[in-house]
């Protein structure tokens, strides 16, 4: 997980080392043509289904219909039959955003305040920071199955894997899911040294992957086989989709690699600049806005020939890996409308967070075990045992003209693409605006579908109260905004936090992205947080102080200790996770050594006095 990952695998190289993993030729996943998202025929049922579709790592301008150069024209199909929405906020991680995406409650008090890979040992197991779904939340897939829905999950999960927080227990019908926050695209093995292996579950129970395996094919494919195997009972269905795709390792089939090749041999400024004329263009941002600053980012001419042709690939194959997944969605789509359910389907497509700075090659020791366990040029790139990763220039670029990423409070690890389609009367094509949230779906889903809201009880029980809004107003055109002026939306991870106020914004980041300062931007002309405003609106920035403090007290958001940083907090879990079970599970070779050292020892000892005696 970003910083973390890099000194886990730092880490664990030096006190385990690492032994070479085979490698195989990769196999191409076939594309899928676009194809228009309605169809004649269709007609719509008096409950629809329900398809969320969740990207990992996307930049807001990840998505064509966001301005993007990457081919997905099955999202932008969506787009243009439903309704994009620029100003929609996540968690800056992914457990966090998906326990808000599932339960419709504010990360602090659904049990998932932090990610478990970056919580500090000393908020391991406090309220609010579990880092597992809660037992008093309640998911969209429990009230949709309450309520006569099937449900189902396929891929990534990351919000707990004892029996007791395994989709069977939290609402799905039927599932197949990784339980961890990522794993090799290709093959059954731990993508870095966090796990001391992969977690896979089907119905609650361990399973191993198919040979021909690829992530993005196969999520879908058990998608389909869950849809087909029940839909001639009448009952609609929910089909919960996590991809792995973009998580690292950035991995695509050849075939969508090689269509971005020397796309991106110009560089990530380059990127960047195309990116924010591409969301203008697209009409998800205003024309004339500043663009945020990128200190991380090297200047691409510093580089070597030999290094830009190296990181012009790894974005090729990242471009390919996103395209690759759109195609997948788009057999999704193609068999909802051979089937006659397409008309009869919502569909909510976002991305967890921002794109991901991770980078293991900017660490000797890290860099040494990839390449001992992974192929890393440039010209296989991308297929069965390689491994790439974008590192945080490409991911700056990814998310412009946004500041930011991954792991913190900026709109680059916030704002995210939301895509929302298939709602009867919605205004096709339009875009939103207005301050949304990840909380925001599980209301609006149920407003959809004609199921009321819990109060904060159910099945008999007390239960945590939904956090949001439904959309379902913006949606329909029946209004411009659902948070009023005076409404505070509060955000704390890891010790980044912002706080969100009518159109003002205030934030702070831990280092290395920043220094811990408050400060405050007007996000309608400013999203890229260029201009601080806390002295020219000081008043505006005492009062969202306040508010912010309020939040936290309200919510159980709790400060992180003295001298905390990802790094530390990615090292301990490694340990913890990673080596510890290695140690154990090898403990017979370590008592062998033992009994060689304690046996060389004697020896030693014994010589010694016998000298001695002459």
């Amino acid at each position: 997980m970003g910083f973390g990952y890099r000194l886990a695998a730092l880490a664990a190289a030096i006190l385990l080392g690492a032994a070479p993993l085979a490698q195989s030729a990769s196999s191409a996943v076939a594309p899928v043509a676009a194809s228009p998202v309605r169809a004649a025929g269709n007609v719509r049922a008096a409950r629809p289904n329900v398809v969320i579709l969740v990207a990992d790592d996307w930049g807001f301008s990840d998505v064509g219909a966001f301005g993007s150069e990457i081919a997905t024209p099955n999202l932008d199909a969506l787009a243009r039959r439903g309704m994009r929405f620029s100003n929609f906020h996540v968690a800056a991680t992914c457990s966090p955003t998906r326990a808000m995406l599932l339960t419709g409650v504010d990360h602090h008090r659904n049990g998932v305040g932090n990610m478990p890979e970056t919580t500090p040992p000393e908020h391991e197991g406090q309220p609010g920071y579990q880092g597992v779904l809660a037992s008093d939340t309640v998911t969209l897939a429990t009230l949709l199955r309450d309520q006569g829905y099937h449900t189902y999950i396929t891929g990534k999960w990351h919000v707990g894997k004892t029996p007791e927080n395994l989709p069977g227990q939290r609402g799905f019908e039927r599932s197949f899911i990784q339980a961890d926050s990522g794993t090799d695209n290709w093959e059954d093995r731990p993508y870095m040294m966090l796990y001391d292996k992969t977690y896979w579950f089907s119905q609650d129970k361990p399973a191993t992957l198919p040979a021909d395996f690829y992530s993005s094919r196969f999520f879908v494919d058990k998608a389909l086989e869950y849809i087909d195997a029940q839909r001639g009972d009448g009952k609609p269905f929910m089909a919960y989709i996590g991809f792995q795709a973009n998580h690292i390792p950035i991995q695509a089939p050849a075939d969508y690699v090689a269509k971005y090749r020397g796309r991106y041999d110009q560089g990530w400024g380059a990127l960047r600049q195309a990116r924010r004329e591409g969301a203008i263009r697209s009409g998800v941002l205003p024309a004339g806005l500043p663009m945020g600053e990128v200190a991380s980012t090297v200047p691409w001419e510093r580089l070597s020939p030999a290094q830009r042709q190296l990181q012009a690939r790894r974005m090729e194959v990242y471009a390919g890996m996103a395209e690759a997944m759109d195609a997948h969605i788009g057999r999704l789509v193609a068999h909802l409308r051979e089937i006659g359910q397409l008309d009869n389907t919502v569909f909510v497509f976002l991305s967890d967070n921002g794109s991901d700075p991770a980078d293991p090659f900017n660490i000797p020791t890290a860099n040494a075990w990839v390449r001992m366990n992974y192929e890393v040029n440039a010209d296989p790139l991308g297929g069965k045992g390689t491994f790439s990763a974008n590192g945080p220039s490409w991911a700056s670029a990814t998310v412009g003209p946004l500041s930011g990423y991954k792991y913190f409070a900026s709109e680059g690890g916030l704002r995210v693409p939301l895509i929302i389609a298939g709602v009867p009367g919605a205004r096709a094509g339009a875009v939103a605006p207005a301050l949304t949230h990840v909380n925001d779906i599980v209301p609006t889903l149920l407003d959809v579908v004609g199921i009321a809201p819990h109060d904060g009880h159910y099945g008999g029980r007390k239960v945590q109260p939904l956090s949001g809004h439904s959309l379902l107003p913006l949606l329909n055109g029946q209004a411009e905004s659902v948070r009023g002026p005076s409404e505070v939306l509060g955000y704390e991870m890891a010790g980044s936090a912002a706080l969100f106020k009518g159109d003002y914004k205030l934030v702070k980041n831990i280092a290395p992205l920043g220094d811990g300062q408050w400060r405050l931007f007007h996000l309608p002309t400013d999203p890229g947080e260029t201009q601080d405003l806390r002295q020219s609106q000081a008043a505006v920035f005492a009062t969202m102080q306040t508010d912010y403090a309020q939040y936290a007290h309200d919510y159980g958001v709790l400060p992180v200790p003295p001298g905390f940083d990802l790094q530390k907090a990615g090292l301990h879990y490694a340990v913890h996770h990673y080596l510890l079970p290695k140690l154990r599970a090898a403990w017979p070779l370590w008592l062998g050594v033992v009994c060689l050292l304690g046996a060389w020892l004697w020896r030693r000892r014994t010589r010694t006095r016998a000298r001695a005696t002459f």
